[in-house]
């Protein structure tokens, strides 16, 4: 049997694609006539954000006369002020954005890019190995960050008021200062000895002397200056200037090597999205960098000709897995830059390819993750954040944004007020080996000057003749199978707060487990899995290999308009307990 579908998978992997993805215009039009069936408009606007302020600052914006993309701007400024623990004007992120008027989707690409300095071998150490320490933390851990130019590209192209007035809820928050939430302090605290190398860090998040506190009024007034200087400059306020001079210095002074030439020098790009059906709804979704839309295309056409709803849990969740593990086999070899390398998403987004995929499964057992190993052919619990928006005009958004792990790097360079990230351990800096969230690569994914690292963040759009949805969460490598289960529930009929909720269960090839949160699975359905031949990682229980099971992961974020009711919803994760679903009529 190994043999057989060692051969067999070869076979699907080398396939050529015999149906191409529809078009743009095919969708928008498919899209324009779902409508038709009911309300045309939402009756007002709904976003769901990480964080009360955030939602509050989008809603403030949309009370101004702006529409979702004004109101994307406020929210990601705004998270990017009161969550440090997870983004941050020096990180990056994905905006995958809805203009109703044209019916148009677009992906617009913020991910941060390697630094020419930032070559494989400057993070081995003496023996050859992976230098953990270098590729997490402090200057050399950092990518040339790209959510500032995100903000004022999308805030020029698609939105009807100035940066600076989108920007002002932030700027304000940022000068006032606002109260410390648990996780922020019990992130800091797991953090503090790296953030505390630098005199930079210390200076924001030591200004009193002591260390954040729950509870506690937190300012960041060099944080409101770089913002301000963002707001009436614009890309040059950032990537310019005295932000650029802060940042050159302040990387410098710690042993990186940025150029001004690399700052002024980066672009977001407007990428095309994926598209694909699943179950009668069409999901818009993001294309490489991200390994998100390719990873989902793949597991949802493998599970295409199921009735998951009404198999036994323990046979759900077995096909489930067994998709899992074999888009993320894929997305291990083939995914990188499209700029750098030739990601064949033609291929891996093809029904027939999925349907071989889909016969290498045996319904009664696990199939073994090294069956699929070889060389290539010709977690992240409180980091990174996401927000869901639709307006009253049908405009939406949805934006996950990063630093990568807990507060990035550590490092904030001196007078700016915020983190860098951490991206750079996204590349794949040795091959083979892998990275934070256990997750490896090879050639598609190693570093070049320039070039951004693959992602897990998968900003979604779902789209019925009766109901539309957007939705994404953070999560590290556990990102797209929480965006997996989240359409799964939509399209089982579950409310948005019912599909934030869900719990949730996780596969990605290497290490071969099945990671679930606390309660997710009924202990019948583990004993039914480990009778296949899964590993199951139970959280509270030792586990092999030095792996963990967190108790829950992911922080959901999800808003839904119903077409036929012309009803707005929005779900935000329990799991956390500084978020928000705002909701505002039309005027």
């Amino acid at each position: 049997m190994r043999v057989m579908l060692r051969t067999l998978v070869l076979v699907v992997l080398l396939a050529p694609a015999l149906v191409p993805l529809q078009a743009c215009a095919e969708q928008a039009s498919a899209q324009r006539e779902a409508a038709a069936a009911g309300a045309t408009q939402p009756p007002g606007t709904a976003i769901a954000s990480a964080h009360a302020l955030a939602t509050d600052a989008g809603l403030e914006i949309i009370a101004a006369g702006g529409n979702a993309f004004d109101a994307a701007v406020a929210v990601s400024a705004t998270l990017s002020v009161v969550e440090p623990i997870s983004s941050g004007l020096g990180g990056g992120g994905f905006f995958l954005l809805h203009d109703a008027r044209s019916g148009r989707d677009v992906f617009v690409d913020a991910r941060e890019t390697a630094p020419a300095a930032a070559t494989p071998e400057v993070y081995l150490d003496a023996e050859g190995n992976l230098d953990r320490d270098r590729s997490v933390n402090g200057p050399w851990s950092a990518g040339i960050p790209g959510l500032p130019a995100a903000l004022v590209h999308v805030a020029e192209k698609y939105g009807r008021l100035p940066l600076k007035q989108s920007l002002a809820p932030a700027i304000r928050i940022a000068r006032d200062g606002f109260p410390v939430y648990g996780r922020m302090a019990r992130g800091y605290a797991a953090r503090r000895e790296v953030m505390e190398r630098y005199p930079g860090t210390r200076a924001v998040f030591l200004a009193d002397g002591d260390t954040v506190e729950e509870g506690e009024l937190f300012r960041q007034p060099d944080l409101a200056r770089t913002l301000e200087r963002l707001a009436g400059h614009g890309f040059d306020g950032f990537y310019r200037g005295e932000t650029a001079r802060l940042l050159l210095d302040g990387v410098r002074a710690e042993g990186g090597r940025w150029t001004a030439e690399e700052l002024a020098g980066y672009r977001v790009r407007e990428r095309e999205p994926l598209r694909f059906e699943y179950d009668g709804w069409q999901i818009v979704t993001a294309p490489p960098p991200s390994s998100g839309g390719v990873a989902l295309a793949q597991m949802l056409q493998v599970l295409a000709p199921w009735d998951l709803a009404k198999l036994p849990e323990a046979e759900r969740v077995h096909l489930t897995v067994e998709a899992m593990r074999r888009a993320y086999r894929d997305r291990t070899f083939y995914l990188g830059d499209p700029d750098f390398v030739d990601v064949p998403v033609g291929i891996l987004a093809d029904p027939a390819y999925a349907a071989g995929l889909r016969a290498s499964i045996n319904p009664d057992r696990a199939t073994p993750s090294d069956i699929f190993s070889g060389r290539p052919t010709p977690l992240e619990d409180e980091e990174t954040t996401h927000f869901s928006i639709i307006d009253a005009d049908g405009n939406r958004v949805a934006a996950t944004q990063t630093v990568n792990l807990l507060f990035g790097s550590g490092l904030v360079a001196p007078g700016t007020g915020f983190l860098l990230n951490n991206e750079m351990d996204d590349f794949a800096l040795k091959a083979g080996t892998p990275n934070a969230f256990g997750v490896m690569g090879f050639d598609a994914n190693a570093p070049e000057p320039g070039k951004r690292m693959l992602s897990s963040m998968t900003p979604t759009f779902i789209s019925s003749p009766d109901r539309v949805a957007v939705l994404g969460t953070p999560g590290g490598s556990r990102i797209i199978t929480m965006v997996l289960l989240g359409i799964l529930g939509y399209a089982d009929g579950l409310s948005a707060q019912q599909v934030a909720a869900l719990p949730r269960f996780h596969h990605q090839w290497m290490p071969d487990a099945v990671s679930i949160e606390k309660n997710a699975l009924a202990p019948e359905t583990v004993a039914a899995l480990r009778a296949m031949g899964h590993t199951v990682d139970v959280p509270g229980e030792e586990v092999a290999g030095g792996r963990r099971s967190s108790d829950s992961w992911g922080n959901l974020q999800t808003v839904s308009w119903d077409r036929r009711a012309n009803t707005l919803e929005g779900g935000t994760d329990p799991r956390n307990p500084v978020g928000k679903v705002g909701i505002r009529p039309a005027r």
